[in-house]
């Protein structure tokens, strides 16, 4: 009797398949016509470049799963019973900005008949005096303005031992016995009131789900960095995600914020020990959200992400070091994984996510490896004529360097740009454009957003490179404070961050123009931005509105509007707690150290 492949299995075999004989292409584009090194660099250099185009045909294969036309399946839906609690954890967080959230999403469950389900619950591991007042402050402003005393509570840890997972496995166990279900949140979510109930609705349904990941929207950018990651993740991970949904399965992922989980599977499935050894990759698990999403995989439950639970949001960062400095967390987090991969139990797909997440940091060095042996090729040169492999000699091809470069940087462009515009032609055809501006708009930001992510695209391999050195060699990043509401940059500081991406670059083409004179040109668009890095940094935190219009501005949810609406109520008079406003009494943002 014959087993029928089911739509999971058949998606992972697509995308798995087509990813390896992209891979095998370039593998064989650059081995058979090996000429400029020995046996041993021509091999490690195609070995590089199949590792490192075997990550961007998978990320180009979700996009194409996601852009498949099969229609997904319809969740299904039951009246909402049980109790939920909305989890906030917060670190050093501005609360007047974080409380304002609170307020408007509170307010927003009022005016539902499910408002009598849903607590609040502020989790502070705040360890600075300073921070803990004006949190103290700010929430007894929060309960007087909203009548809450009962519904939104507070309270700070005296330990912050596990961080964010160990502050939100302390409320489970000490309060999580009065709620079926808890919304994760991030201390700068906010979530539509609809969108909530739908989650509650969906996870009341369908008792074996014990996680509900929403996708969530990035919203109020203003630098040119910030809109452009704002509208990619409007126009783009939409269609990313229902590719991921598609692969995943049952098995789904988790990004640790704007998800729903089953507090009993919770409680049971996910307390996260700690790791043998020193960090980085001993000690508290930091990139907690994939462990707890392969628990709860092991133990039975369904872990889903459903890409059209709409009216979910988050902030994200406004400059490239903003960026780079959270990125060198998860990139810690994401190699530590490498100690779990081995984890008892574990679903083969669980583990396999954690080997995507691991190249997502580890392909930097891949890329970085192989423009390095390709430029040093000539320098390295051992036979001239024939490679000797066990017995047999294989006649090198002519001198072909320029054919190869010029098809892989085809490839690449295609792997990377391909898809873009095809979501995009997608969401002309499909209507979406009218909420980024009308088709002409919409496609306009497309290519501006192609063209910036070209340029940017350099300075992040570097400083993926450099977090990933770090950390292999030994170096913690720790759990530092999220940064909201950094901006612009200076000039110098821009500098002061990145000029030894400009040395590297500068280093890299003098090497280029002395060993391989013919490449200088190739490698034009890799040294270029990394030469202009402070610039390009500069430049990019500046504010803009010229592009990149998204929904969430031209038709914004009302909870957007009920959060600005408080900003400015609480905004008018003296800070709770000081006789100054809540402009000057917030503390300055310290300088960005990357």
């Amino acid at each position: 009797m014959t087993r029928s492949i089911g739509p999971v299995t058949r998606a992972r075999m697509v995308a798995l398949g087509a990813s390896l004989a992209l891979a095998a292409g370039a593998f064989a584009l650059f081995f058979a016509q090996r000429q400029t090194g020995g046996l041993w660099v021509e091999l490690t250099r195609a070995l590089l470049i199949l590792m490192a185009t075997f990550w961007l045909a998978w990320g180009a294969a979700q996009a194409a799963l996601g852009l498949w036309p099969a229609p997904a399946p319809q969740p299904r839906r039951a009246t909402p019973r049980g109790r939920c609690a909305i989890l906030v954890p917060v670190h050093e967080e501005d609360p007047q900005a974080t409380f304002a959230r609170i307020a408007a999403m509170d307010a927003a469950l009022a005016d539902t008949p499910q408002a009598g389900l849903f607590d609040i619950a502020i989790l502070s591991d705040t360890r600075s005096a300073h921070g803990a007042a004006r949190e103290a402050a700010w929430y007894l402003e929060l309960l007087r303005s909203r009548d809450a005393e009962g519904r939104i509570f507070y309270r700070r840890r005296s330990s912050n031992a596990g961080r964010k997972a160990g502050n939100i496995e302390d409320f489970l166990k000490t309060s999580g016995a009065a709620y079926e279900f808890a919304l994760i949140l991030d201390a700068d979510s906010l979530m539509a009131p609809d969108t909530i109930i739908e989650m509650a609705r969906r996870m009341e349904a369908e008792p074996r789900l014990g996680l509900l990941q929403s996708l969530p929207g990035v919203i109020r950018a203003s630098s040119v960095f910030g809109r452009a990651m704002q509208f990619s993740a409007a126009l783009h991970s939409p269609i990313f995600a229902r590719g991921v949904a598609r692969l995943q399965g049952e098995t789904g992922p988790f990004w640790g914020h704007n998800a729903m989980v089953r507090v009993r599977a919770f409680a049971e499935s996910c307390a996260l020990p700690d790791l043998a050894g020193p960090p980085p990759f001993g000690g508290h698990i930091l990139s907690h959200d994939y462990v707890e999403a392969a628990l709860l995989a092991r133990a039975g439950w369904i872990v889903r992400l459903d890409e059209d639970l709409s009216g979910s949001f988050e902030e994200g960062p406004e400059n490239i070091l903003a960026h780079a400095k959270r990125d060198r967390r998860w990139c810690q987090g994401n190699l530590q994984h490498a100690r779990l991969l081995a984890a008892p139990g574990l679903r083969p797909w669980s583990r396999f996510v954690f080997v995507q997440g691991i190249l997502a940091y580890v392909s930097s060095l891949f890329w970085l490896g192989f423009l390095a042996t390709t430029i040093l090729a000539p320098a390295l040169r051992v036979e001239p004529d024939y490679f000797p492999l066990d017995g047999w000699s294989f006649p090198v091809l002519p001198p072909n360097e320029t054919t190869r470069t010029a098809g892989l940087i085809i490839g690449v462009l295609g792997l990377l740009i391909l898809p873009k515009l095809m979501i995009a032609v997608q969401a002309i055809r499909s209507g979406r454009a009218a909420g980024f501006g009308g088709a002409a708009r919409l496609m306009g930001s497309t290519l501006a957003e192609i063209a910036l992510s070209s340029v940017t695209a350099p300075i992040f391999l570097m400083f993926q490179t450099r977090s990933v050195l770090q950390v292999l060699s030994g170096r913690d990043g720790g759990w530092p404070a999220s940064a909201r509401g950094e901006g612009r940059l200076g000039l110098i500081e821009s500098w002061q961050a990145s000029r030894w991406i400009s040395v590297v670059g500068l280093a890299g083409l003098a090497i280029t123009w002395r060993l391989s004179p013919e490449l200088v040109g190739w490698l034009i668009p890799v040294a270029g931005p990394m030469i202009a890095a402070p610039l390009v940094i500069w430049a990019t935190s500046l504010p803009s509105r010229a592009l990149f219009a998204v929904p969430s501005e031209t038709r914004p949810d009302p909870i957007l509007a009920r959060q600005d609406a408080i900003m400015a109520d609480w905004s008018r008079g003296p800070a709770p707690g000081t006789d100054e406003t809540p402009a000057t009494a917030a503390p300055a943002q310290e300088p960005q150290h990357v």
